[in-house]
């Protein structure tokens, strides 16, 4: 007899799978990292026999000086599929159903892997709190024990409950059942995701070993449905409080699809070897605008990814209050491409107090994996997808208690534009939106131009009500209402736009987000005045900043309006902006429904009429 009776709480066929079978509940994090490596001391192939198939090596795992480099021998799994998500069971959704993608029931599929995963020799039981210790939900994973690194993994992200700390009775609202074989008998080798919600349990059935869609996005589904069911909602979103050089004390959550830029708000401003700040290159001229910015603000990050918006948290407040979803940080690296890029994270990623898990990038036996060595998809095409699972406790000067956001900036991945090559590009470095055309934003959440982060990122698509639609199981509509019932009870809370990659003609990456929360940061205050701001030629683009100084330096006003570039100008700005318009009226026309809240339907009804900003701020003003 196992000790599965001794700590869990589990329906029958559970305890049925896991009674009188050699289970491993992981003690401490160095004994998932020793699983991880199974049985060997430099590089543990992670092998499947499939039936039809053969022996089957998922991933390689080395053991690196700093950690362990994990790497998948498929390229596809590399990276997140977005279509990955299907449902099993009947409640409500609008997500595609088992039956309708692959016609057939799942219950049969779900007898197979109950089978699969008993005739395993050994099987990691690893008790976890979904959403964090003190406001999270009883969870576990169920994985075969040659999947260490996944659990491992999972473990860094939601933290785990070690052996000999399992509260007695501990009865989970969810579980990960991790069976990769399946994807290759069922599923074409694609990556599958299946979320059964039955009674009193969510299920999560992981047929693949990229921890994305399951250890991260999964369990954020998991919260999503417990929200959704509950009131509130788990924002998409990376926080940071700045101190400024003067001790002015600000905070912001950066929101936005995959490849937004959550992580690098959180990150340190990149710099060029002299010191000084490169803002963006014009592409066609190759001008390049560079300034002077000595002292920049003392970050304290607070979330990367999963921001966890309960009700207990909110209390009295008007500014919206949020507190990390997440233990560990699945941070990607695809823009450090040599040394000395992101020095801290180099420093803490060579020498971290305790060895880390890599995925995609290069690591030899006995040496260090260093985050600008990307494992090649092909020779001499980089991998766009490195990453790092970072434990947040690794991370100086994390703030763990709940705080108070005074912004909310949304972000999008935005193409070169011109004249003769119009695109969506014409998002000026930084647009101040009233409440309505920020939920519209996040109910649209626009994915953007060349996603690093999935494997469908071409051309201009959407995420969806918050940017966080494609981990969600339940209904569209539900959602776009718990987003907007919050805004309306956190008026205290401002928006901002902020785009990354492009600004018209020019090339800026990530500059613009952390230009503006230096700008933000500096003024004291989220609020402008009226003589500050100007409507935006495009009204989904809200207000325009009239002139941006910071450290006494004025960037040039064709950053912050597009349409001055006389590279793009009216027309070409005008062509771009109807792109925009037309793919909001597209993706917003979806939630125009009885269920959805009347404020909704009268923002989306101002949208699909060609309203002006004038419009939305009749519905709410900018205070």
């Amino acid at each position: 007899m196992n000790e599965v009776k001794e700590f869990f709480q589990l329906r029958a066929e559970v305890m049925e799978l896991l009674d009188r079978k050699k289970v491993i509940i992981p003690e401490s994090r160095s004994h998932l990292l020793s699983m991880a490596m199974g049985d060997s001391k430099e590089v543990f192939e992670v092998a499947y026999d499939v039936d039809r198939v053969g022996k089957v090596v998922e991933a390689t795992v080395t053991k690196c000086k700093n950690g362990l480099a994990v790497n998948y021998t498929d390229m596809y799994m590399r990276r997140r599929d977005p279509d990955c998500m299907v449902i099993a069971d009947e409640g409500d959704t609008d997500k595609i159903r088992y039956f309708e993608r692959f016609s057939e029931d799942f219950e049969p599929l779900r007898n197979k892997t109950f089978d699969w995963l008993n005739a395993q020799a050994e099987l990691i039981v690893m008790p976890f709190m979904s959403g964090g210790n003190e406001f999270g939900y009883p969870s576990l994973l169920i994985a075969p024990a040659n999947a260490g690194f996944f659990a491992g993994g999972l473990a860094d992200l939601q933290g785990f409950i070690p052996k000999a700390e399992i509260p007695k009775g501990f009865c989970p609202k969810a579980i990960i059942y991790l069976a990769p074989p399946f994807r290759h008998t069922h599923f074409d080798g694609r990556q599958v995701v299946v979320h059964n919600r039955i009674e009193n349990m969510h299920e999560l059935f992981s047929f693949n070993l990229y921890p994305g869609p399951s250890a991260k996005k999964g369990v954020y589904g998991i919260l999503l449905n417990i929200g959704e069911d509950e009131g509130w909602v788990t924002l998409h979103g990376a926080t940071v409080k700045l101190i400024t050089p003067y001790d002015n004390e600000f905070i912001i959550m950066h929101e936005g699809a995959s490849g937004g830029g959550k992580s690098e708000m959180i990150g340190e401003m990149h710099r060029r070897p002299d010191g000084r700040v490169q803002i963006g290159q014009n592409t066609i001229s190759k001008e390049k605008i560079i300034i002077d910015l000595s002292d920049t603000c003392e970050l304290q990050p607070i979330t990367d990814d999963m921001a966890l918006c309960h009700p207990k948290l909110q209390q009295n407040s008007k500014r919206l209050v949020i507190t990390d979803a997440e233990q560990g940080w699945f941070l990607r690296v695809d823009h450090i491409k040599e040394y000395g890029t992101e020095p801290h994270l180099e420093k803490l990623t060579i020498h971290p107090p305790e060895p880390l898990i890599f995925l995609n990038l290069q690591g030899n036996t006995d040496s260090s994996c260093l985050i600008w060595e990307h494992t090649e998809d092909e020779p001499g095409k980089r991998c766009p997808n490195p990453r790092v699972i970072m434990p947040r406790r690794f991370v100086k000067n994390t703030i763990d208690e709940p705080v108070e956001i005074d912004v909310r900036s949304f972000g999008i991945r935005t193409p070169p534009s011109t004249r003769e090559n119009p695109n969506y590009g014409i998002v000026g470095m930084l647009h101040i939106l009233p409440m309505s055309l920020a939920w519209l934003w996040r109910l649209v959440a626009p994915r953007g131009y060349s996603n690093p982060s999935i494997t469908d990122s071409e051309g201009l698509s959407s995420e969806g009500v918050g940017s966080y639609w494609p981990f969600a199981t339940g209904k569209m509509v539900n959602q776009a209402n718990l987003l907007l019932e919050q805004m309306i009870n956190t008026p205290s809370t401002r928006y901002k736009l902020i785009p990354n990659q492009h600004i018209g003609a020019y090339k800026v990456g990530f500059m613009p987000e952390w230009i503006a929360r230096e700008y933000i940061a500096r003024r004291g205050t989220a609020k402008f005045k009226p003589n500050q701001l100007e409507p935006s030629r495009c009204p989904l683009l809200g207000y325009s900043v009239e002139s941006l100084k910071i450290d006494g330096t004025f960037l040039p006003t064709y950053l912050l309006k597009v349409n001055e570039q006389a590279e793009v100008g009216n027309d070409g700005y005008d062509k771009g902006a109807a792109m925009l318009t037309d793919f909001f009226k597209k993706e917003a026309s979806q939630f125009y429904c009885d269920e959805l809240h009347p404020m909704g339907k009268e923002i989306i009804e101002i949208l699909l009429n060609n309203g002006g900003l004038d419009d939305y701020l009749r519905v709410t003003p900018y205070k």
